[in-house]
């Protein structure tokens, strides 16, 4: 079923003074964060073609590494390349990413869950939905606060069986989060993609010239976490 969906995969915020400098001072950062915009673009056209085709359907949630900031195109994140595993194997999926760079759980439960919500009323049921989101939360002292709390209000309006990536930052509040998905996966309710379990240990020649962001190799690693979580899915009683 085709539906209208007129969704901006950019966050409209301007870019803050302290991001202003690195990009004065790095090249690294200025040529990742070139990227934004185009791949914003980019996925907006491929979600209004996935709308417009049939099979089953994925919807990603999630912030600059599910729209693939820092690969060498926007379709070289860990979403295209489990995109194309998937396909590869069998079981091809349209895909609409719902990402935002920068977004934070707030955000997602400002502008991307209701989208989500508003695809699911127009018949477009999802498969699978994934959420990768909290590392611009953690980073930030403002934004640490309360983090946990507001990713369970998030899943809170999730249906059940969800693919929820944890995050590997060692701070205590990330540690909160992985023991809230953990939970919420004994209850039967997520399915954790564990990147502190299955992630790389080093992140060593996997990062784009910002340092921050992975290259293809570095997204190819948690694309690998979520197959792995998928085979999970598939395998428990549902």
């Amino acid at each position: 079923m085709s539906v209208t969906f007129d969704y901006d995969n950019t966050s409209g915020r301007p870019t803050g003074a302290f991001m202003a400098v690195l990009q004065a001072l790095l090249p690294g950062v200025r040529s990742v964060r070139r990227q934004i915009d185009p791949y914003a673009q980019d996925w907006a056209e491929a979600n209004r073609a996935a709308l417009a085709a049939d099979g089953p359907l994925w919807v990603a949630l999630g912030d600059s590494m599910t729209q693939g900031i820092g690969a060498s195109s926007f379709d070289r994140g860990w979403v295209g390349q489990l995109a194309d595993h998937l396909r590869e194997r069998g079981r091809p999926h349209r895909v609409v990413n719902l990402a935002v760079t920068g977004a934070r759980i707030d955000d997602a439960l400002e502008r991307q869950v209701p989208a989500l919500e508003a695809l699911v009323a127009a018949g477009q049921v999802p498969d699978l939905i994934t959420v990768v989101l909290g590392s611009n939360d953690v980073v930030t002292p403002r934004y640490r606060a309360g983090m946990t709390d507001r990713f369970a209000t998030l899943l809170d309006r999730l249906p059940d069986g969800a693919v929820v990536l944890n995050l590997p930052n060692p701070h205590k509040e990330a540690r909160r989060l992985d023991a809230l998905l953990r939970e919420r996966q004994a209850q039967g309710r997520l399915v954790l993609a564990d990147i502190r379990r299955h992630g790389p240990r080093s992140w060593r020649g996997r990062l784009a010239p910002d340092r921050f962001h992975p290259n293809d190799e570095g997204y190819a690693a948690m694309a690998r976490v979520f197959e792995l979580a998928l085979e999970g899915r598939e395998t428990s009683p549902r």
